[in-house]
């Protein structure tokens, strides 16, 4: 069945996203996997409620061989209005992104999309906890990245800055995850890192 994108391009499977295949820590899982995974446990152990949001899909054709049968044939990716997580955890809204890089020192801007960062101040402003789940590739190195540092430096690039958030940022003011067998990604340990250090508000405007 042929998917496409919103601009009407074929969808190839190819494109580097959270739900790309990679080789990390052993295990061969995709980011998005390790993470519903690690949603999986955190719902099991009481600990935290997330899911990943579903991609709209916009049916424009159907083949009826029966009665009782239906087969799709044809269908679009609608454009997303959000991110790619939500949930709660200590009585808390989460919302976050995960995406991945197979850049060495910095982090592209341009994996995100406007309504990301648009959808990020608006829960921001309503003191959600937001943040993006950071995969360097080639380095094997995770982080959790606040939300707000994220906005800050894509209003900057719509200035004339830079177009990627460098490592060195990353590491100062992200909280770097280390993998476990269980879970796969202890995200949480990130978030309670947020809570205590209080980078859960939006930027000054």
């Amino acid at each position: 069945m042929p998917i496409h994108y919103p601009n009407g391009k074929p969808y190839q499977g190819g494109a580097q996203t959270a739900s790309q295949a990679v080789n990390y820590g052993g295990r061969g899982m995709t980011l998005e996997q390790e993470l519903n995974a690690t949603n999986d446990y955190y719902r099991q152990l009481r600990m935290a409620v997330v899911y990943k949001k579903p991609t709209p899909i916009q049916i424009v054709k159907v083949d009826y061989p029966s009665r009782a049968q239906a087969v799709i044939k044809e269908a679009y990716f609608k454009t997303p209005s959000t991110t790619d997580y939500n949930g709660v955890y200590k009585g808390l809204y989460l919302d976050f992104e995960a995406k991945e890089t197979k850049n060495k020192a910095s982090f592209p801007l341009k994996n995100f999309h406007p309504h990301q960062i648009r959808h990020f101040a608006e829960c921001l402003g309503q003191a959600g906890v937001c943040f993006v789940v950071m995969r360097f590739v080639t380095l094997h190195r995770l982080f959790v990245y606040p939300a707000s540092n994220l906005i800050t430096y894509w209003q900057a690039a719509d200035n004339g800055g830079r177009k990627s958030i460098p490592l060195s940022e990353i590491e100062v003011n992200g909280f770097e995850l280390h993998p476990k067998l269980q879970p796969p990604i202890p995200y949480l340990t990130g978030v309670d890192w947020l809570i205590q250090t209080k980078k859960v508000g939006i930027i000054d405007e």
